[in-house]
């Protein structure tokens, strides 16, 4: 879960590149990076930790030209914090080109041997957004005649991407000269929107990993880029797109709709707000059906990403709806903290119970999701000391019985609550008087009523069904082994900056 970016403009870009970071910052708070082009010249700065951190006055100011990317980046598949890994990727043969890219390819290690003894291209990381980035340089270069680019020839490599990886991937990257390029993987796991601006100088594009950046930085969703299709905007501001992948098919990830999305963007068409809200009815005709017997006198979400689903729940009860937690809005969301004792630690630095909204009640707590179910039991905890008299617990999400190998921070069924445990031994576990989950039919239903269109998800991390195919159970396991070697080696979250002018080729 990561946020790209990426702008063609007809004024300076930094500004817009580091507004629109910080309204994906939601998407990855572990490193971020921008680069800028003007006149075949690359700009980067880039450095580990939160956006407005990274960047400062003299970094923007070190950021000229009209056209850039950038990303926010958290990690996964068992990477630990490493500045070297902060994006975007630069290689400078045979194009400049810079890359971001969100999602995880399941066959890099594949992909990074083919790079050494084939391609003959070093890859300097353990990034695999390093090695896709190598992979489009060479096919790029396969491709070109003379080291010229027309669009084809840029459409013809991204469909040879689309035939060396796979997984989960949502890219933009920009090629010195020539402009912006973003692509999706034919599966349609991560999203990506392009957005539009007319000004007196010509149009402006923009794509982004949410439709909230397109909106708050005043432009108009133009629409979703289709899985396998890619999308090249020149420096001269005209677009053209092409469906690259033979087999295509839409399967978005359903937890960006249950947990990963801000609540204001609509991804595929689907507004997350109004998705969550669905998930709200549907837990509340389960309640009504299978939990009649709980007498419950308070419903209170587990802010933020619950409150939608709470809502339409405690008015699906005919209960009432208050606030019992005020959050430290100065704490990161503590499911993609790196470590499992940071995330235990910051659960009381982010939440605070009123206690006068649970005394003597039998409260309903309505999270998102649980997990590691590291925080749903504290916050049951808390709940108990603030003096509720019984404390039950609705997930909106089914359990998650599976890793997540699409670029979600949950690569290891040691680390999941709900792998090894039924219902009652959750409930068990996090000590509440009840525990009701979503059934993964109602789930998909609720964001699926929202857009009918949206026919097939991406459900691994519940139903342990994975899409691309390729995910075996020693793939599984070499993902712990890394996952676990990082956790011994997890640096420091502010990491050294990167500030580079970068000379690309002609």
């Amino acid at each position: 879960m990561c946020g790209i970016l990426g702008i063609v403009a007809r004024s300076p870009v930094n500004q817009l590149l580091y507004e629109g970071l910080l309204l994906l910052q939601h998407r990855g708070q572990d490193a971020a990076g921008i680069v800028t082009s003007e006149r075949k010249t690359f700009h980067m700065h880039k450095g580990g930790g939160m956006v407005r951190d990274v960047f400062r006055t003299r970094n923007m100011r070190s950021l000229p030209g009209n056209v850039g990317i950038a990303h926010c980046r958290y990690p996964t598949a068992g990477s630990a914090h490493n500045s070297a890994e902060s994006q975007p990727f630069y290689v400078n043969s045979p194009f400049g080109i810079v890359l971001a890219h969100n999602g995880n390819l399941t066959n890099a290690d594949q992909l990074m041997d083919e790079m050494f003894r084939q391609d003959l291209r070093h890859i300097n990381t353990n990034s695999d957004s390093e090695v896709l980035l190598n992979v489009l340089a060479h096919e790029l270069e396969q491709g070109s005649v003379r080291l010229r680019l027309e669009p084809q020839t840029i459409f013809s490599a991204v469909a040879n991407v689309h035939r060396r990886c796979r997984g989960a991937y949502a890219v933009v990257a920009m090629i010195a000269g020539y402009g912006v390029l973003a692509f999706r993987d034919p599966y349609g796991i991560r999203p990506a929107v392009i957005g539009y601006n007319e000004t007196r100088e010509g149009t402006e594009y923009i794509v982004a990993s949410e439709s909230v950046a397109v909106d708050a930085l005043g432009f108009r969703v133009l629409r979703d880029i289709a899985p396998g299709e890619a999308v090249l905007i020149d420096e001269q501001g005209n677009l053209y797109s092409q469906q690259c992948a033979p087999a295509h098919g839409l399967n978005p990830c359903i937890f960006e709709y249950v947990y990963l999305a801000r609540p204001d963007s609509v991804i595929d068409g689907a507004s997350v707000y109004e998705a969550r809200l669905k998930m709200g009815e549907m837990l509340a005709e389960k309640i009504r059906r299978q939990y009649a017997e709980l007498e419950i006198d308070v419903v209170i979400p587990i802010p933020d990403s619950s409150r939608p689903a709470a809502l339409q729940l405690a008015l699906g009860l005919d209960v009432a709806y208050r606030e019992g937690f005020v959050k430290n809005r100065y704490i990161g969301r503590t499911f993609i903290m790196p470590g499992q004792a940071v995330r235990r630690r910051s659960v009381r630095q982010k939440l605070n119970a009123m206690s006068m909204e649970f005394k003597g009640k039998n409260v309903l707590l309505v999270d998102d999701s649980i997990v590691r179910g590291t925080t749903s039991r504290e916050i049951v905890q808390m709940a108990r000391e603030s003096g509720a008299r019984k404390v039950f617990f609705a997930s909106a999400a089914p359990p998650v019985r599976f890793p997540n190998v699409y670029g979600i921070d949950m690569p290891t069924r040691a680390e999941l609550i709900a792998a090894h445990r039924d219902e009652e031994e959750v409930n068990s576990e996090i000590g509440a008087d009840a525990l009701i989950y979503q059934d993964l039919e109602a789930l998909t239903a609720a964001v699926r009523s929202v857009n009918p269109r949206l026919a097939h998800f991406e459900t691994s991390c519940f139903d342990g069904n994975y899409i691309t195919g390729d995910v075996t159970r020693d793939y599984l396991e070499s993902i712990e082994s890394r996952r676990d070697a990082a956790r011994d080696t997890v640096e420091s979250d502010e990491g050294p900056q990167l500030d580079l002018n970068l000379v690309t080729a002609s």
